[in-house]
């Protein structure tokens, strides 16, 4: 499986930078999505003047992103020659910008036997910016035309033309998600094609599960955090664990991992505990699917090299989860690993499949005035969370609940 997203890792104290290749679905990732739609906010044309450098040519509206600015992250504007042709997007300075760097190699025409230059699309750091790639590299194919046949970027005369083009763009994509470009001969007509909303966010406590086998793809084909954090999204570890583990910023694990349920390869689940509770829902697939349940037996099976586990067994074990039971009291009776059962993968597939659900806990302060922990004890913060932020191990919380006679925990 190809992975949505392509990274040549460039990243700095102020710059987070993520490259779709050529050839990728134009996903981007941690940086590339956001958690809100947003306008564009500014077009420019960037370009390596043969005597000034790295500069920005043209831009819509003037002055929107500042000389400081630009001077700051243009190394990742005009970047070297293997970023080219690809999507490229910059998330620093309360800006991120989406671009789609060119290179046009001629001896006679240009100074330095080539015209570089990089069309730019600027949104608010937050918002999502992935439905505007295609639009980005649509505009570009045709300005690369438009410089082959004519030098229309890289004559200086045609600047104003090329403003009143930006202009164009950004109002009507800006107001009706589409726009009309005539220049002479050419027309060009570009849409915004607005992707399903982003999931929930995602909280330290949630176990992150491969739907992939996404471990086999080679890594030069994921963005930089994914490449750190892929070894240890193991269906067991929660997202604090795997950031801590892995050494990156628990906020890029979180935007990485909503970026992967975003697009349907990682699926989030619940800590796996064995004084958690579960109850069964949709449990007849089980038996009424022969692929379904003959890809249980093999997923859940201790040892796959030995008999694997009958369908009865595993239907006993999900059938025997019910409200007040907890997984260790089932282990503890039923004893899964004499048949061969993996009980922690029993569970991650049964979540996986929705055969079962988990019964969370909320304590809830009854009192008058909370202190200390008794702050997180609104009733909308689960027992997961609260050992998660805490640092503190589920005995622990329990135990102090237990303690408390102004707590009451709910299940739900």
């Amino acid at each position: 499986m190809h992975s949505h997203t392509n990274e040549t890792a460039a990243t700095s104290t102020t710059a987070g930078v993520v490259t779709n290749g050529a050839g990728g679905s134009g996903a981007g990732a941690a940086g590339a999505h956001g958690s809100t739609e947003g306008k564009i906010r500014c077009i420019f044309l960037s370009e390596f003047h043969a005597t000034a450098g790295c500069k920005i040519s043209c831009q819509v509206p003037d002055n929107y992103i500042s000389k400081d600015v630009f001077d700051a992250i243009n190394v990742y504007i005009i970047p070297k020659q293997h970023l080219q042709r690809c999507i490229l997007t910059v998330n620093a300075m309360d800006v991120k910008i989406v671009g789609y760097p060119v290179g046009i190699q001629d001896q006679q025409k240009y100074a330095r036997n080539a015209f570089l230059f990089n069309l730019c699309f600027v949104c608010d750091s937050r918002a999502r910016s992935v439905q505007y790639e295609p639009v980005v590299k649509k505009l570009s194919e045709y300005l690369i035309m438009m410089e082959e046949e004519s030098c229309f970027l890289s004559r200086e005369d045609d600047k104003r033309r090329l403003q009143n083009i930006f202009e164009t763009v950004l109002r009507d994509l800006n107001e009706r998600k589409v726009a009309t470009i005539v220049e002479a001969d050419n027309t060009i007509y570009l849409t915004i094609v607005m992707h399903k909303p982003d999931p929930p966010p995602v909280k330290d406590h949630m176990v992150p599960l491969l739907l992939a086998n996404l471990r086999d793809a080679p890594l030069d084909n994921w963005d930089l955090t994914t490449q750190q954090i892929l070894p240890y999204i193991n269906g067991i570890n929660h997202v604090a664990r795997i950031a801590a583990e892995a050494d990156v910023e628990t906020d890029l694990v979180k935007s990485c991992i909503q970026n992967l349920v975003y697009y349907g390869v990682v699926q989030l689940l619940p800590i796996l505990k064995y004084s958690n509770v579960y109850m069964t829902q949709n449990l007849k697939h089980l038996i009424q699917s022969a692929s379904l349940s003959g890809a249980c037996r093999k997923y859940v099976a201790l040892r796959p090299d030995k008999t694997l586990p009958s369908v009865q067994r595993i239907f006993q074990f999900y059938a025997s989860m019910t409200h007040g039971v907890t997984l260790r009291a089932i282990c503890q009776r039923l004893c899964p690993q004499h048949h061969n059962i993996d009980e922690r993968r029993m569970v991650i597939f049964g979540l996986q499949h929705r055969f079962i659900r988990c019964i969370h806990k909320y304590p809830v302060f009854t009192g008058s005035v909370p202190s200390g922990r008794q702050k997180m004890y609104t009733g909308l913060i689960s027992f997961d969370e609260i050992c998660c932020k805490t640092g503190l191990s589920p005995c622990t919380i329990e135990r102090d609940i237990e303690k408390d006679t102004n707590v009451t925990v709910i299940w739900k």
